[in-house]
Order: structure tokens, then C-alpha cells, then sequence
């Protein structure tokens, strides 16, 4: 990076830290952001880390930049809260994570020789060791799930117990656990019991995600590309009928699918 770029970069870091601390002015500040805490932020925080995610599934640069540009901006509104209390401030963030950057990549920066030869996750685990932990290891997932999305909780529920040995030894053992399963749920619906049926469901749903996880298949991406298919094709539908969609013959609507199914795929093709 030139000298003239890093001199913008941080000119305009040091400009947004001021104007969030001129907004959190208790006496000249915006009366929303002076009241704002860490915990009332927290839906803001992801809510902002969501649209990130929605900008690069659409691949719009142009609304990434400026959806990462609101994530940022809450980074710097915690750093500000932080350092009104004198916990840390954006510097303490800088650093903290430049350090582990170079901690993490021993055989990028030949920092740290004892490191050398182990990955990001063994040298994390030597960091932050769950076994050695004073929290129990179920404690430690729970605490870090409870303010998740379910599908995130189950993902990293998933990961987390397979680092630790709980896993499947083959794709065999995976796909015997979803038809078992899978049985278990039509066998809960045969029997109209349905309370056992959700819980099977559930059972099911997060079997899935396992297989998700063993051959490297993100769920939730797996998830948003077929809403986003199926909203294209109802909307394929919606055309063909004018917008009267309700009321239809499921036969018909089952045939118009079809033809939405076939046109867009001829059409991306």
C-alpha cells in the first residue's frame, strides 16, 4: 500500500472515531447514540452483519461497501462505549487482533517457532484450551449459541463437537444416522404422534447440517440459495397469472412450477 493511501486510511479512521465520540457527546451529541450501551446495539450488530452477508450473496460491490462501511461503524461505537468506561479502545482492538494474526500464522511471519508446523485451530486450542477450561465444555457452547440463529447454533454445535472427537468415523456412518433419522420422523407422522415428530424433526434437520459439514456445504448458504430460487419461480408464476395466484388448482400451480423450473434454467444456461 503507498504512503498517500495509508495516510487517507488513516485519516479517515482517525475522522470516523471523532465523529462517533461528537455523537455520543452527553451534552452536544445525538440524543440516540448517547443512550446507546453494548447490549442495546447488539440487535444492530447483527442485523448489520446479516446485510453484509446478503450484499455478497447478490454480488453487489456497491452495496457491500457500504453495508461493510455500517458494520464498521458499529465496531466504532462499541470502541467508543468501551473507552468511555476505560475497559479498551479501537486501538486496543487494532492490536489485540494484529497480534493474533501474526500469532496464528507462525510460518507467514516467523514470529513464533514453537508454533511452527501447527494450524489455526491447534494453535487457538493452545491459546484457549475448552478441556482445560473452567467452564464446562457444553456450558462454553451454550454460552456462545443462546443469542445465535438456530441454524448457527446447530453449525456451530456441529464443528465444535467434531474438534473434539465427537464425529463420524465414515460418509457411511453419516448417511446410516440421516436414514435412521429420517424413518424415525415418517414413523412419529404414522403414528399422529406429533410432539415425538418435532423432536425427530429436529433430529433430522440437524443431521443435515451435518452432512453440511462434512463435505464442506455451507447450510445457511445452502438455505438462502433455495429461498431465493423458489421466490424466483413463484414469481415466474405470479406473471403467468396475473397476479392472481390464490385460489388456484394445486395441479395447475404444480404445472406452471414446472414450466418456471424450465424457463429459468433454459434462461441461465
Amino acid at each position: 500500500m503507498s504512503s498517500k493511501k495509508t495516510n487517507n486510511t488513516e485519516k479517515g479512521i482517525i475522522n470516523l472515531l471523532k465523529i462517533v465520540s461528537r455523537l455520543r457527546d452527553p451534552i452536544s451529541g445525538c440524543p440516540w447514540d448517547v443512550k446507546q450501551t453494548h447490549e442495546s446495539l447488539t440487535p444492530y450488530v447483527i442485523e448489520e452483519a446479516y446485510e453484509v452477508v446478503d450484499a455478497i450473496r447478490r454480488k453487489n460491490d456497491k452495496d457491500l461497501s457500504e453495508e461493510l462501511g455500517d458494520l464498521l461503524l458499529q465496531v466504532i461505537i462499541h470502541a467508543e462505549i468501551g473507552n468511555e468506561n476505560k475497559h479498551f479502545n479501537f486501538d486496543d482492538i487494532v492490536e489485540g487482533i494484529t497480534n493474533k494474526l501474526i500469532r496464528r500464522h507462525p510460518h507467514i511471519f516467523k514470529s513464533q517457532d514453537k508454533n511452527l508446523g501447527k494450524s489455526w485451530q491447534e494453535i487457538k486450542n493452545l491459546e484457549k484450551p475448552i478441556s482445560n477450561s473452567k467452564t464446562p465444555f457444553c456450558d462454553h457452547i451454550r454460552d456462545k449459541v443462546k443469542i445465535q440463529p438456530v441454524l448457527n447454533s446447530s453449525i456451530y454445535i456441529s464443528k465444535k463437537s467434531a474438534q473434539i472427537g465427537f464425529d463420524w468415523n465414515s460418509e457411511e456412518g453419516i448417511w446410516d444416522k440421516f436414514n435412521e433419522e429420517l424413518n424415525e420422523l415418517k414413523d412419529a407422522l404414522s403414528k399422529k404422534d406429533m410432539e415425538n415428530a418435532l423432536e425427530e424433526l429436529g433430529d433430522l434437520l440437524f443431521t443435515l447440517i451435518n452432512i453440511g459439514r462434512w463435505y464442506n456445504l455451507n447450510p445457511e448458504d445452502a438455505l438462502a440459495r433455495t429461498n431465493e430460487k423458489f421466490l424466483e419461480r413463484f414469481s415466474f408464476i405470479e406473471l403467468l397469472l396475473n397476479g392472481k395466484v390464490e385460489n388456484q388448482k394445486g395441479e395447475k400451480l404444480a404445472m406452471l412450477w414446472q414450466k418456471a423450473k424450465k424457463s429459468i434454467a433454459d434462461k441461465n444456461n
